[in-house]
């Protein structure tokens, strides 16, 4: 059972989607709503390494001890889009301590995409939910942000 209001939303949400093409093409169309980088943010540090596509994450971060994290993100592939879109509905706007204790792939298997993607694809998904732990872990250490701009 997941027991986070945000997970829960987006669960309920693919659940009126019938089967993994409408699920498909809801993924694509959430990835068409997430504002566009700028071009200094499509540099290398903010690069996912692990992504057949190219795939760009930036981070921004309050103060604090568990500060709150926000994320925005782009891809060249449609796909890899909605599905930073979906990291970012989960992730984005939380504690660091929230983040590290959500189980991402708990809740794309729940939404029924985890078994459908592409062994590239399912690659890519976890470095883009590694590298939004690993900027949690980072920012509860005290450590700079890896990828502000």
């Amino acid at each position: 059972m997941i027991d986070d209001a945000r997970a829960r939303a987006l669960i309920d949400e693919f659940e009126y989607l019938d089967g993994w093409e409408d699920r498909y093409r809801h993924v694509i169309e959430l990835g068409k709503h997430l504002p566009p980088l700028s071009e200094a943010e499509h540099c290398p540090a903010n690069k996912i390494s692990g992504c057949v596509s190219q795939v760009w994450l930036v981070t921004s971060r309050g103060g604090g001890k568990d500060p709150v994290l926000a994320f925005r993100a782009d891809s060249d592939a449609h796909i890899v889009r909605g599905l930073a879109a979906l990291l970012i509905r989960l992730f984005s706007d939380r504690p660091a301590s929230e983040i590290l204790a959500l189980d991402a792939r708990a809740v794309f298997d729940a939404i029924g995409l985890a078994g459908n993607l592409s062994a590239q694809r399912a690659n890519g998904l976890g470095a883009m939910i590694e590298r939004i732990k690993s900027e949690a872990r980072a920012a509860l250490e005290g450590e700079g942000a890896h990828t502000q701009v």
